[in-house]
């Protein structure tokens, strides 16, 4: 009973009360029949609520939201129907996917009823309806995917199993706003598999990025020794260059053979690269017989 209705059922109460004290026990007779009669016509529907009235048995109409009347005996409010959104959790354990994977799959729906006529009158327990239809067609929707698909694309699958799902209940009057699958759980067996395989390909990814990297660096050795071998010059420099930066660490000792030393010397490395450069000096003519 509402509030309303409640104060109303009070007031009459207590002024036949009072009026059968002060006048007569049958004066407040009339007062205790209105409170009666309120209390069985006046009802309140909130902003959300639907009342489906029926009169004699046929559809009267739909009554909400805020006060309203019926007339005892004649009309039954046969559904009050909630038309916020609501959520309605569902799963399908051990469903085959279409590659013949068992998983169990949890999913949410939310949804809203936008005429409660029809879901008062269509259907026994639109409720209850529901819940089975999302098992159902979960089950179809895992039943033709592929466990690929299943585990990356899950938007996709969201949204066919939304559309499967409000083509079956849309002539109960219900709307389905969304379907969200929460996780996706395989077999432990499999998981280990999985998990082989995804190393494996990272393994062979790396081997094959390692091998262009040693493909690149040989490529860059082969131009560099080509570089040094037309100019002795440079690959001193280079030998000097090494010995420097390898010197700037503190407390760092290097020994290196006399010859290599004079090998560095500029002057020797000037002359090494002049004799590169100058033509070979001519023999000594041959002898004639």
């Amino acid at each position: 009973m509402n509030p309303i209705t409640l104060f109303l059922v009070v007031v009459c109460v207590l002024v036949g009360a009072f009026t059968s004290k002060t006048i007569g026990p049958m004066a407040g007779a009339p007062f205790l029949l209105l409170a009666v009669v309120i209390a069985a016509s006046l009802k309140m529907a909130n902003v959300w609520q639907r009342f489906v009235v029926l009169r004699a048995g046929k559809l009267q109409g739909v009554k909400g939201p805020g006060l309203f009347l019926i007339i005892p005996v004649l009309d039954t409010v046969t559904a009050v129907i909630d038309q916020r959104i609501q959520t309605t959790a569902f799963n399908a354990e051990q469903a085959l996917t279409r590659d013949t994977v068992p998983v169990n799959v949890d999913a949410i729906i939310f949804w809203q009823v936008h005429d409660a006529e029809k879901a008062a009158l269509e259907i026994t327990d639109y409720r209850q309806a529901i819940d089975r239809v999302a098992q159902t067609s979960l089950r179809e929707m895992i039943g033709s995917s592929m466990l690929s698909a299943l585990l990356s694309d899950r938007r996709n699958a969201d949204q066919k199993l939304r559309a499967e799902i409000a083509e079956k209940t849309g002539p109960w009057g219900v709307s389905v706003n969304s379907v969200e699958i929460r996780d996706v759980a395989i077999p432990v067996a499999l998981q280990d598999a999985m998990s082989r395989e995804a190393q494996a390909e990272r393994e062979k990814q790396a081997r094959v990025i390692l091998g262009s990297a040693e493909a690149e660096i040989a490529a860059k050795f082969v131009e560099a020794a080509q570089a040094y071998a037309n100019h002795p010059a440079a690959l001193q420099l280079r030998a000097m260059n090494i010995i420097y930066e390898t010197t700037k660490e503190r407390g760092a000792t290097i020994l290196m053979p006399t010859a290599m030393v004079d090998a560095m010397n500029p002057a020797v490395a000037m002359a090494l690269a002049g004799q590169a450069s100058a033509p070979a000096a001519p023999g000594p003519a041959p002898k004639p017989a």
